[in-house]
């Protein structure tokens, strides 16, 4: 092997690390996907793989799918991550612990099934698009949102938010579009958590880049940061209108009431952590949308 592959693998194998604890709860089945994703790079052809770090990826999510599969069909086999196991780990290991959801949501995500699980992982915790791990669970990308929202719901309570969050988040919202018609750009910025994410599908995208002769703003398929945001969506989201999508309060560009654009919104505490931008027709009419005003 390739000796500059090996280093690539070993800059890339933290971050491997942490999702496989992530998704499989225990540090000796992690070590054992990353060690098995290693194996099947060797048995690849490197020199046909254009993006090593989500080619390791896909790799080493079907393997912990396989995993968490077996573990349903051999239960009796099952690890879980906790003291005992971290009190053996070395400093990595413990710097991987260290940044874990805790043993807690660990047995929350033991109650999901595997795809649900891998969805929420990859999408909630590392930002993976859907569209990339619609084929690792093999769904469509609408169908692997429809995942990751059903499992978001579990982990944060069973049912979803309460009707104070809703209502909360429901204002924030409320407020996000009204800067947003408004131009009040410091208003935007204030609503947005500082380390805030933009994302935006293909076909959002291609329609920014397309409109770019009108004076809209370029769209990237991410965009991080609250400043960066609200130049982004400067004037995008001015036509919108509150909406629940999937039952979460968020906002729906919707002429003559059928919806064309969905804007998801993640609201922690009294900030927008993340804003999803969908207009990929097929993937719109997959939400569950209720128009509010």
């Amino acid at each position: 092997m390739d000796a500059d592959l090996a280093a690539q693998f070993e800059a890339n194998r933290p971050r491997l690390q942490s999702v496989a604890y992530r998704v499989l709860g225990s540090l000796t089945d992690a070590e054992d996907a990353v060690q098995e994703t290693w194996v099947r790079l060797n048995r690849s052809q490197p020199d046909s793989i254009d993006n090593l770090a989500g080619w390791l990826t896909t790799v080493l999510s079907r393997i912990c799918l396989g995993v968490l599969r077996s573990r349903r069909t051999h239960p009796e086999e099952v690890t879980v991550g906790g003291e005992p196991e971290s009190e053996l780990a070395g400093p990595e290991e413990q710097a991987v612990i260290a940044e874990t959801l805790g043993p807690a949501l660990l047995l929350l995500l033991d109650t999901l099934s595997p795809p649900e699980r891998l969805a929420f992982v990859l999408h909630d915790l590392f930002g993976v698009p859907f569209e990339e791990i619609a084929p690792i669970v093999d769904r469509s990308p609408a169908a692997a949102r429809q995942l990751a929202s059903r499992a978001r719901r579990r982990v944060q309570g069973g049912d979803g938010l309460t009707v104070g969050e809703s209502r909360r988040h429901q204002e924030i919202v409320e407020a996000f579009l009204a800067a947003s018609r408004l131009g009040d750009f410091e208003k935007l910025v204030c609503l947005l958590d500082p380390d805030a994410v933009l994302r935006a599908d293909r076909a959002a995208v291609k329609a920014a880049t397309a409109n770019r002769e009108r004076g809209a703003p370029l769209l990237a398929p991410e965009v991080r940061g609250a400043r960066a945001i609200a130049t982004a969506l400067s004037g995008r989201a001015a036509a919108a209108q509150v909406a629940l999508i999937d039952g979460a309060p968020g906002a729906v560009w919707a002429p003559g009431g059928h919806p064309r654009a969905v804007f998801a919104f993640r609201v922690v505490g009294d900030t927008v952590t993340e804003i999803e931008i969908v207009t990929d027709p097929a993937v719109v009419r997959s939400f569950q949308l209720e128009l509010l005003s």
